[in-house]
């Protein structure tokens, strides 16, 4: 079966495409909260927990959680990775200084924050292409905020969790010292 001139014409295209597309998790480009380009690559060999975060949302209060868990487990090699998203009820509406500050003096904060990003629709962020897209072991639209994904040391989602799974329970908790015990 001969090539047709339409595929013929496309084969370059796509080519291009897939050289576009990151390799692995950890050289999806992404930004800090401060606007600094970067990828995951600092943490490469590290558990990362990606979290989709918002400052007015009922579930803001997990960010405690959260920054015990990164206190608790980061010099054991667990990383976690706050992504702000405004895609839920309008829910961090402010800018990425605002969250900044917000994240530091009501939860003291320390745990990596990046700038504001899409996690669902046409504007979805390669992160989250990634994460829950039709290639992940986990695919989906992401439900609301605080949706959780945890990464193993070798790049590979190895759990999704729903927003309402606090990152205190025994389900994350032991998931996440399942991944820090993996080699």
């Amino acid at each position: 079966m001969k090539p047709t001139l339409r595929a013929l014409l496309a084969a370059p295209c796509s080519l291009i495409a897939m050289t576009a597309v990151a390799a692995t998790l950890y050289d999806v480009p992404i930004k800090e909260i401060d606007g600094n380009a970067t990828t995951l690559e600092p943490w490469r060999g590290k558990v990362m927990l990606i979290v989709n975060v918002a400052s007015e949302c009922g579930l803001t209060p997990q960010y405690a959680a959260l920054e015990k868990l990164y206190e608790k487990h980061k010099n054991n090699g667990l990383v976690v990775l706050g992504f702000p998203c405004n895609q839920f009820g309008g829910q961090e509406p402010g800018s990425n200084e605002q969250i900044k500050a917000f994240c530091s003096s009501e939860y003291h904060v320390t745990l990596p924050l990046f700038a504001k990003i899409h996690v669902n629709g046409k504007d979805r962020h390669p992160l989250y292409k990634a994460l829950a897209g039709n290639d992940s072991p986990f695919p989906g639209d992401i439900d609301w905020n605080f949706a959780k994904f945890l990464v193993g040391r070798d790049g590979r989602i190895v759990r999704r969790f729903a927003p309402g799974t606090k990152p205190d329970t025994a389900e994350v908790t032991s998931a996440i010292a399942a991944a820090l015990a993996a080699k």
